[in-house]
């Protein structure tokens, strides 16, 4: 008997165009269980194209992509609640794909809402009448509802003012506790990455390729504000960094 193989996500000497537009070229890449692997550079780099290839969403042109994660889940920039449902049926809509019974996949979306600071009101809104931030949490109750092994992040913070991002990087902190949920996230954000990253893969370049990679050892229960502003200060000054945002040269 075959035993099953370990989960992980795994991106082999990839390649991607549209069209005759070459947009990504030799990508390898691993996202290992419980990990958060953050991929970062400047736009048109490729980084959204890359997760949406994580994701199944596009096949790749040249390489392989495989995903041996039981339920992926992703959180995309705009939080693409379905206007005609109700906060709680958004929250419940991947437990409902699921065969979940009604009763069962409300009282967990309920749950979780409140988790994220949504209220029971809110849960018998629809999503034109919660503010952007109160979208956000339920795009990501939505996210968590499923009980993920692999989250894919396409900035799915950058909206957010700096208060409800603090809230969203504290809940996703712990569901990775809690869950051992990986992480592979976009940001233009560095000190996104070095607050929530485990690695951070710096892409450049069109087409788009990795051309560093960065460990974070600290835990992320050490990393205060203070820390996060240090290490971002030092990680700017790294010569791949500024290359691929094409930053100045340090004098």
């Amino acid at each position: 008997m075959r035993e099953p193989k370990p989960m992980s996500l795994n991106i082999h000497r990839v390649a991607h165009r549209f069209g005759y537009q070459r947009v990504l070229e030799d990508i390898d890449l691993r996202v290992a269980p419980g990990e958060a692997v953050a991929l970062v550079g400047p736009s048109g780099c490729g980084k959204t194209t890359l997760l949406n290839l994580a994701a199944g969403l596009l096949s790749p042109w040249e390489g392989c992509v495989e995903c041996n994660f039981r339920r992926p889940a992703m959180m995309f920039q705009q939080p693409r609640l379905l206007p005609w449902k109700r906060t709680r049926d958004n929250i419940a809509l991947g437990l409902k794909a699921a065969g979940q019974p009604r009763a069962t996949r409300h009282a967990t979306a309920t749950a979780l809402a409140l988790r994220m600071g949504l209220t029971e009101d809110d849960l018998d809104k629809y999503p034109s009448a919660l503010s952007g931030g109160m979208q956000s949490r339920a795009a990501l109750a939505r996210a968590l509802a499923v009980q993920p092994d692999l989250l894919l992040l396409d900035e799915a913070f950058s909206a957010l003012d700096i208060g409800l991002k603090s809230e969203l990087y504290r809940l996703l902190a712990e569901e990775r506790d809690n869950r051992h949920c990986a992480v592979l996230m976009i940001t233009h954000d560095l000190m996104e990455a070095i607050r929530l990253a485990d690695r951070i893969l710096v892409m450049a370049g069109s087409p788009g390729r990795i051309v560093a990679e960065h460990r974070v050892d600290t835990p992320l229960a050490e990393r205060d504000e203070s820390w996060v502003f240090t290490r971002t200060a030092e990680f700017i000054r790294w010569p791949d960094i500024r290359t691929a945002f094409a930053l100045p040269e340090l004098l």
